[in-house]
């Protein structure tokens, strides 16, 4: 999935559904930032100390709900969910940057 999704150096991602932490680990060193959402708060802390333990300084962790994005900080050159929805949510759509890249599994 990081492979499709190519991220740049100069690239903003959002990365939905931020697990161990893992997937925000290997974005932050393609990437200019990371922001990844976890809905479930035992990960989202873990994964926040973990990153911060490896000091990935361009990664930002929050808890919420991963389908409604980050307004605050869109556009978004790319976005990555780890988990197949039903269908992408439009509100990630409305959040990608023009000419951007989104990559989800299929269900």
């Amino acid at each position: 999935m990081t492979e499709l999704l190519a991220p740049g150096k100069t690239d903003r991602v959002l990365e939905i559904g931020a697990g161990s932490g893992y997937q925000a680990a290997v974005l932050a060193g393609t990437a200019k930032h990371v922001y990844t959402i976890e809905i479930v708060p035992e990960l989202a802390n873990s994964a926040r100390e973990r990153l911060a333990a490896m000091g990935a300084k361009n990664v930002t962790v929050r808890l919420g709900d991963g389908y409604k994005g980050w307004p605050d900080e869109a556009p978004f050159e790319r976005i990555i969910l780890t988990a197949a929805p039903p269908e992408v949510p439009q509100t990630l759509i409305d959040q990608l940057a023009r000419g951007g890249r989104l990559v989800a599994p299929r269900r």
